[in-house]
């Protein structure tokens, strides 16, 4: 690592409370813009000179247990995708989820595509947002003039389900804080939205190794399901997801995506995977185990895991952009948020040369302090 840089970030640790700006215009640390989404690991560590490489990504929550998949055919590829391809996917897919019948499956190009299609897909009048959360829902609603409330508590988005016209979204696993509702919770708002002409969309995208997971529920017809593929099975350049509703809502979405909503690659690859129960119940061991470890090397270090789903886990410091700085200056990338300025993302690493760095980092992160 850069010890000038080492200095820098050492220093700026000492201005707690101070933003970002403050601390760069004093010490020296790179302010770099915030990204809106995880990723974009090269665009950042541009900021960050000589650190070492490979850089590792903790910023996405991806699982680093890749689904070890049997590549199609490249001739797949010389040819559109036939509907009976895409049928089959559905057919895999409602299996998976557990939703009685295919027709009330929707395939997307990754769920984000699938949020985006929400604004057009149901006619709604007013939004409300369970946060904080994974801003691409407000922006959705509010990029097609759809007033969207932030609420904090599901008392108020429970008064919100009984308002005519009113999408309510909830991420569950919640991102990045880890935050579960039960069923039997989401199953009674649900009902509450259908009764009052509302809707109630339950984004999974972290769900695949929980056990509470609404799509059981369907059909019903105040109920929006999304699921992710590319997070679970740590493939998420195929671009895949679902999104899950009564068969005329589905049918709708589909008729909103038009012919070849995903390709032929997206296609094989959904289908192998999703197939494959036993390699989703080794995985979910996998993760578990390393989501241990994370947080037992994240307390060691002396910092506080204030929420955590299996593939993530979120800490809580004053000085979160000095740790977010000082990992990246070990060319460890992780995920910070403007409306949690104090927390930090953190997902699994993906082999023991990244776990020994991540351990290098933190160890050096905790004796500045003690130093301090």
């Amino acid at each position: 690592m850069n010890t000038r840089l080492t200095q820098k970030i050492t220093d700026a640790t000492m201005h707690d409370g101070m933003p970002p700006n403050a601390l760069s215009s004093l010490t020296g640390v790179p302010h770099v813009p915030l990204p809106s989404h995880g990723g974009q690991v090269q665009a950042i560590m541009r900021y960050f000179a000589g650190a070492p490489e490979p850089f590792i990504d903790l910023s996405t929550g991806v699982s680093p247990f890749a689904y070890p998949l049997v590549w199609p055919d490249p001739n797949v590829l010389h040819h559109l995708p036939e509907e009976g391809e895409e049928q089959a996917l559905q057919q895999v897919a409602a299996h998976a989820y557990g939703v009685p019948t295919p027709d009330m499956v929707v395939i997307g190009a990754g769920s984000q595509s699938l949020i985006a299609l929400l604004p057009r897909l149901l006619p709604v009048r007013q939004a409300c947002v369970l946060g904080p959360t994974y801003s691409g829902h407000r922006l959705a609603w509010e990029h097609n003039g759809v007033p969207c409330a932030d609420v904090e508590h599901v008392q108020q988005i429970n008064h919100a389900a009984q308002q005519a016209g009113t999408v309510c979204v909830i991420c569950n696993p919640n991102n990045p804080d880890g935050r579960l509702l039960d069923v039997q919770t989401l199953a009674a708002l649900a009902e509450r939205c259908a009764q009052a002409g509302s809707w109630l969309v339950v984004d999974e995208a972290f769900g695949d190794f929980s056990t509470q997971s609404v799509a059981s529920l369907l059909p019903h017809p105040g109920l929006v399901v999304l699921r992710s593929f590319g997070k679970t099975y740590g493939l998420p350049g195929v671009r895949l997801g679902f999104l899950l509703a009564v068969s005329e809502l589905a049918q709708k979405a589909r008729a909103m995506l038009g012919a070849w909503p995903v390709g032929a690659l997206a296609l094989a690859v959904g289908g192998q995977a999703l197939a494959d129960t036993q390699w989703l119940r080794q995985a979910a061991q996998k993760a578990q185990m390393a989501h241990d470890r994370l947080t037992g090397m994240l307390r060691k270090a002396g910092l506080a895991c204030r929420g955590h789903s299996t593939l993530f886990t979120l800490v809580d410091l004053a000085h979160a952009y000095g740790l977010w700085a000082h990992l990246c200056g070990y060319g460890i990338v992780t995920r910070r948020f403007a409306d949690r300025p104090h927390c930090l993302r953190i997902g699994l690493p993906a082999n023991e040369a990244a776990w020994n760095r991540l351990e290098c980092a933190l160890k050096a992160w905790q004796t500045l302090h003690h130093s301090a």
